[in-house]
């Protein structure tokens, strides 16, 4: 049996390259800008665990049941403090949904530029506007429910903790509770990482496309889909580990263009910033207008460098995306959104 995820590689880099030359500056710069909310719509975010620790000056002082117990009190915070916080953290939720939601639709845009071999972003967005907010709703409820799965579990595991955090106190678990805790949670973490991960990148790469075809929604695409997921098993599990090890290849080869690229970039601002910075370290004084400056030079050398990252992951992107659009043809002609550009099958 012919293993598509196997055969398509070198396709998908013939025609990453065939879609890309000649060079053009407004080609590369519009498929810039849909994989920049590529980039910045699908990321996900981790939990960070947090530890406090007190460590005693002699072993003799550690109690023989455990950690020993700690509390503390949260400094009082006046209301204008808790108002400017909660605004924060409002403003960057708000954007990182508003970045999402572009993020859902630049999908469709892509995905129809890979298919007309031509990238119109406007056009497009305004075709699938209403198929990519369709997708970021369900990317919204899936995200919800890990965190319910997730936060659920460790809720009922460390309630009182949370609790006492509620009232003003932080209170360190004991060392065996610890274990257990992980023992319980990090197995559910995985699983629950590894369905989440599969489901929005099958969703991404294979209904997506279906959708687009077909005018389908998300779950109508996922319907379509799942009779060919099922007959097809062999061949999807085959891509998900060939995908897996070229993600891995591209992301090294990716981050090394990028290192060097923000090396070059950070040049011409550290010429800025660097004599700013040693002023200020040599008058002992720090002014507003210096801080100021040194705040605006990194601003603008972040917005440069993902600009550069985006650039840079034109290739990439384009190679991923192409090498699923080839497998899902494969597995089922139907769902085939390349036509013309489609190489003959390998044999």
């Amino acid at each position: 049996m012919a293993l598509y995820a196997v055969e398509r590689i070198d396709d998908a880099v013939d025609m990453t390259r065939s879609f890309l030359s000649p060079v053009e500056a407004g080609r590369w710069g519009r498929l810039a800008v849909v994989v920049a909310f590529l980039l910045g719509g699908t990321g996900g975010g981790g939990g960070a665990a947090s530890t406090v620790t007190n460590t005693p000056t002699t072993a003799g002082s550690i109690p023989e049941n455990g950690l020993p117990e700690l509390s503390a009190e949260f400094p009082e915070l006046t209301g204008t403090a808790v108002a400017v916080v909660i605004g924060v953290i409002a403003l960057l939720v708000l954007g990182g949904l508003v970045v999402a939601a572009i993020g859902a639709v630049m999908e469709f845009v892509f995905v129809q530029s890979l298919s007309a071999d031509e990238v119109h972003v406007r056009q497009y967005v305004r075709r699938y506007a209403g198929k990519g907010v369709r997708l970021f709703g369900f990317r919204i409820v899936l995200g919800l429910g890990t965190l319910a799965v997730l936060g659920g579990a460790t809720v009922l595991l460390f309630g009182d903790v949370f609790a006492g955090l509620l009232a003003g106190e932080v209170g360190v678990p004991s060392a065996s509770r610890l274990v257990v805790g992980a023992i319980l949670l990090v197995p559910l973490g995985i699983a629950v990482g590894v369905l989440v991960a599969l489901a929005n990148g099958f969703t991404t790469e294979f209904v997506v496309p279906i959708m687009l075809r077909e005018d389908r929604g998300v779950l109508a695409g996922w319907r379509r889909f799942w009779p060919t997921l099922v007959d097809q098993w062999k061949q999807y599990g085959t891509y998900v580990l060939v995908a897996f090890g070229l993600h891995i290849v591209t992301e090294i080869a990716g981050t090394i263009v990028l290192g060097i690229a923000a090396v070059a970039l950070a040049i011409p601002f550290l010429i800025v910033a660097v004599p700013v910075g040693f002023g200020m370290i040599g008058s002992g004084t720090i002014t507003a207008g210096a801080v100021v400056l040194l705040v605006a030079l990194l601003a603008a050398y972040l917005l440069v460098l993902f600009v550069a990252a985006a650039v840079i992951y034109v290739p990439i992107k384009v190679f991923h995306r192409q090498y699923a659009l080839l497998v899902l043809g494969d597995t089922n002609t139907n769902f085939d959104v390349l036509g013309d550009r489609r190489p003959s099958q390998s044999l």
